[in-house]
């Protein structure tokens, strides 16, 4: 017999290789050599492998192995097997990695080794050091990378009492690293997020005060004070009970610092980073200020003053009032730099856009500025109210100023002021805002002569200016001193080295004989641009005609292709030309915008130059069809076989075309304002019908929730257009998209209002749309309202028009609602059946977002029926589709269904958290959904034993189904009968 290291036929020779070997016992115990994985054996083997790298690389003698592995009654060949599992770990780690002496063993962990547990360690040394440094961030991102190191349960499977001991050990020090990775969280500004973390922990840790005390200062810190005060209650009743102990002083202390409503403990220590929800972004957002700017040192110094003054005062507010053109915009930008450095946490600018046909609303100006302060949309709440009150908490104790530039009236600028000490708001408008309560107003008026020349000679040059003093003083009579026309006709100047001075005289004077009447208003702005317009080649002048005339905040490439029926290179060197010129802004690569009043002038232009008239509607109309038909390709995208295209009007010209769905949704979401924008602009004669259309095909926008304020405002012009004009089949579409964003809102009263206008009207026109929308619709209203039998009788109605049709996926969204509906009616196994032929189509046509639906629905089935794990598969299926579709209301429904399956399957600790998040999304829905999510909580924690934090949630949903007048106000009541009887 060959000896050991001897080569024979047959026989490998020893592997003398330098191997990289890594282990795992922070959860199933693991073992990998050169990336791949080996086979650690038996329990008892992976016993000894875990008690050996738990000894860091010191050897263990074979009676202490013996005893970690059995305790104190060991088999009779306790050594034997010792031996033999050595052996075996030996071969399979290579002979390098485990080694024999002094009677024992011992792994080996050199360079090329590593160890979960050793990794976590130093993760967490690191932490701590970054902690006490004062790096909060990078402290809270080092535990995590330490937890990240856990699999699952400590030595999973791995039996004898050494491996338990370590498990507890190691487990205990989990827990204490979550904790510290928590309270970071906290002191972040992550308190939204930590509540469903801390919830489950509580509930999995009921006696770990730590935990109870972060949970109690996260949802305080999420404006639910009586949760907060709930939680300590449970918690010194649980101790009473367990323990027959108080609460540990520090939580004692916690509640009465929350029963006095503490600013300070409301406060996070520093604000969380760019990803999380409650993130506080420092901005500067002040557009570049002039280098040019000339004169006006009185009104400089006097709102120079009014800003340093927020510094005594709850707020300073000064509203700059001027004709257009006169130089509001500049003077309070260059105010607002001058005074920055009084306003060190940000500086806030909008363009109100108060003098266009759509200023802007004050619900989307605060949803900017959220997600500016650094909160994402998600937790953006709906609403101008809690829009305004979060922005205001946001601006709580910080110095921040915000420029509100063009604005429309006091109405709009309202609900924009901050409302704390310390912070500022700069206000322009071409209204003197007298109604706007503690407002320090100044009106600018044109510059004088001395201070027009000297704006006029800083950017024409000194040397030009000097040889003809007399034609430049007739240049800048002839603007009417006022500062943007004086400013363009002396930078058209500057770029024209071959024209004299006296030249841009002429110019004005041969051009421009009505400038004296034009001074007052905004007709001494379009004359200033007259200047730049007469200089147009034809093309560009047509480019800058016809563009003025879509209305939207900006305009793309492909979009202004459309509009001037031109390729989209030619576009974009057309555009690129008016920018050259200052006649046009680059919003961004591919994107244009006029400033305001260029928009008005060029319109104008259009009014008076575009010939025949028919032009400009027939610009509007092509670009009515870039929209429908690159909308239609969107829809296509995300209802494969979806036959409501068919039944939608043909556009005219063709869209873009889009490599993935990723990327049609990505141009839906960029392109909402100018699309709805683009809607509300067509909604009358021709292109009325096809307004009411490209409403249907983007209806992914009003399901957003982040759109849907501006979607539905647009469904509602298309509907009142539609009316005015007695087009019943246009109203009959706008009806049913107003149906269908006032249901995903939670307002069901309006929706089954719409729907029924709907059914009324697609009986006159037989419109197939709203003929099956409208009572599925009211179905799901019926389904909303516990009306069973009538939604069964609205959806049976539905599936017909559908079938008829051979819409399959419309057919298949109705045997969902139809699942829905009997599930309500008790007959279980029929809902499973219902929903399970829904999601067979969608899944047989390549659905997405609507296999999500379909798979919601069937969850819903299988919970009622009992089968929690399934109803949780198809769940988190779900959950993933929409997350890829950009659905985040509905992510959050599903969240609240899968706290609904959880409960079903006791295991009310997961069903808490998921509430949680599901509340965490802040776009659940509307009121009502939020709601049905609180009273789910509530159950959880009761089930928990919570039941002071249950009912603080039970009360909160009571207070939502009242203001609604919602039935399911009753049941609430009921779950809330002890604590209303006391």
């Amino acid at each position: 017999m060959d000896g050991e290291g001897h080569t024979g036929r047959g026989r490998q020779q020893p592997d003398n290789r330098h191997h990289r070997l890594r282990f795992a016992v922070l959860g199933p115990v693991r073992a990998w050599r050169d990336g791949e994985a080996v086979s650690v054996g038996s329990p008892q083997q992976r016993a000894l492998l875990a008690a050996l790298l738990l000894r860091g690389g010191q050897t263990a003698t074979a009676q202490e192995l013996v005893d970690a592995l059995w305790g104190e009654e060991p088999p009779q060949r306790a050594l034997a097997a010792l031996r033999t599992y050595a052996s075996r770990l030996r071969k399979a780690l290579g002979a390098e990695a485990l080694i024999s002496e002094s009677g024992g063993y011992a792994i080996r962990l050199g360079p090329d080794t590593e160890l979960d547990v050793d990794t976590a360690a130093v993760r967490a040394s690191e932490a701590e050091k970054a902690a006490s440094d004062g790096d909060r961030r990078r402290a809270r991102e080092l535990y995590g990378e330490a937890l990240a190191q856990w699999d699952g349960e400590t030595l999973a499977s791995v039996p004898g009492p050494y491996a338990e001991n370590q498990r507890t050990r190691l487990e205990e020090w989990r827990l204490s690293l979550l904790e510290h990775r928590l309270d970071l969280d906290l002191q972040l500004g992550f308190h939204t997020e930590a509540v469903s973390e801390l919830t489950a922990l509580t509930a999995e840790h009921p006696l770990r005060e730590r935990l109870r005390e972060l949970l109690m200062l996260a949802l305080y810190r999420s404006g639910r004070q009586a949760e907060a005060l709930a939680v300590y209650a449970d918690t010194r009743r649980l101790l009473a009970e367990e323990l027959g102990v108080d609460p540990r002083p520090e939580l004692a202390e916690l509640q009465r610092r929350i029963l006095q409503a503490d600013e300070e403990l409301a406060r996070p220590a520093e604000e969380p980073a760019p990803q999380g929800r409650a993130t506080f972004v420092r901005p500067a957002q002040l557009p570049a200020t002039v280098p040019d700017f000339t004169g006006r040192s009185a009104f400089v110094a006097e709102l120079g003053e009014q800003l340093v003054a927020a510094e005594a005062r709850v707020m300073a507010v000064s509203a700059v009032a001027g004709i257009g053109g006169v130089g509001k915009t500049t003077l309070a930008i260059h105010v607002a730099h001058t005074a920055r450095d009084r306003f060190p946490d940000g500086q806030l600018y909008v363009d109100l856009q108060g003098t266009g046909p759509s200023p802007a609303e004050p619900e989307a100006v605060l949803g900017a500025f959220l997600r500016a302060l650094g909160t994402p949309d998600s937790a953006i709440p709906d609403g101008v109210e809690e829009r305004a009150a979060l922005y205001r908490s946001l601006l709580a104790g910080r110095r921040i100023l915000a420029l509100l530039d063009n604005a429309h009236d006091a109405a709009q600028v309202r609900p924009l002021l901050p409302g704390t000490e310390g912070c500022a708001a700069l206000i322009t408008s071409r209204m003197r805002m007298v109604d706007l309560a503690g407002a320090h107003l100044v009106d600018l008026d044109v510059m004088s002569p001395e201070e027009a020349m000297t704006l006029f000679t800083r950017i024409v040059g000194e040397e030009r200016v000097s040889a003809e003093r007399e034609a430049a003083m007739d240049v800048v009579a002839a603007c009417g001193f006022l500062p943007l026309a004086i400013r363009i006709a002396a930078s058209r100047l500057a770029a024209r080295r071959t024209w004299t001075v006296s030249v841009l005289a002429r110019k004005l004077a041969d051009e421009r004989r009505r400038l004296d009447e034009l001074q007052a208003g905004d007709q001494a702005v379009k004359a200033t641009f007259e200047l730049g317009y007469s200089q147009l080649e034809p093309e560009q002048a047509r480019a800058f005609r016809l563009l003025g005339l879509a209305d939207g905040p900006d305009v793309s490439v492909h979009a202004a292709a459309a509009l001037l029926d031109r390729p989209p290179e030619e576009t974009e060197d057309l555009l690129e030309s008016l920018v050259d010129i200052s006649l046009l802004e680059s919003a961004a690569p591919g994107r244009y915008r006029y400033h305001d009043l260029v928009r008005l002038y060029a319109r104008a232009c259009a009014e008076r130059d575009e010939h025949p008239p028919s032009d400009r509607e027939a610009a509007l109309s092509r670009l009515l069809d870039f929209h429908l038909a690159t909308a239609y390709r969107v829809f296509a995208l995300s209802r494969p076989g979806d036959r409501t295209v068919a039944h939608l009007a043909a556009a005219e010209r063709p869209g873009l075309e889009f490599d993935s769905h990723t990327a049609a949704l990505d141009w839906l979401f960029a392109e909402a304002d100018c699309l709805l924008a683009c809607v509300e602009q067509s909604a009358k004669g021709a292109a009325l019908r096809r307004a009411a259309d490209l409403l249907i095909a983007a209806k992914d926008l009003a399901d957003s929730g982040v759109h849907s304020l501006r979607y539905e405002r647009a469904a509602t012009v298309v509907c009142e257009a539609a009316q005015a004009a007695g087009d019943a089949w246009a109203e009959g579409r706008a009806q049913i998209m107003l149906t269908h964003v006032s249901t995903v809102t939670g307002r069901f009263d309006q929706a089954d209002e719409s729907a029924r206008r709907a059914m009324e009207l697609a009986a006159v026109t037989g419109d197939p749309l709203a003929g099956g929308y409208a009572p599925n619709d009211r179905g799901i209203v019926a389904l909303s309202r516990s009306r069973y039998e009538e939604g069964e009788k609205y959806l049976k109605q539905a599936i017909e028009v559908f079938r008829a049709d051979g819409n399959r996926p419309s057919e298949a969204s109705v045997l969902c609602n139809l699942s829905r509906t009997h599930l309500g009616l008790g007959r279980t196994e029929s809902a499973i059946r219902l929903a399970e032929q829904g999601v067979a189509i969608y899944a047989d046509m390549g659905m997405t977002m609507r296999l999500a639906n379909a798979r919601y629905a069937l969850a819903m089935a299988l919970t009622g029926a009992g089968r929690a794990t399934e109803a949780l598969d198809q769940l988190n299926q779900a959950l993933a589709l929409f997350h890829d579709s950009r659905q985040p209301m509905w992510e959050g429904a599903t969240h609240l269904r899968m706290a609904e399956a959880y409960m079903a399957a006791r295991r009310p600790a997961q069903a808490a958290a998921h509430a949680e998040q599901a509340l965490a999304l802040r776009v659940v829905g509307g009121e009502w959904r939020r709601g049905n999510v609180l009273v789910v909580l509530g159950r959880a924690l009761d089930a928990l034993g919570q039941t002071d934090r249950a009912r603080a949630c039970w009360r909160d949903a009571l207070d939502v189904f009242e203001s609604l007048n919602s039935p399911e106000a009753a049941m609430v009541r009921k779950l809330l009968s002890p604590a209303v009887a006391a």
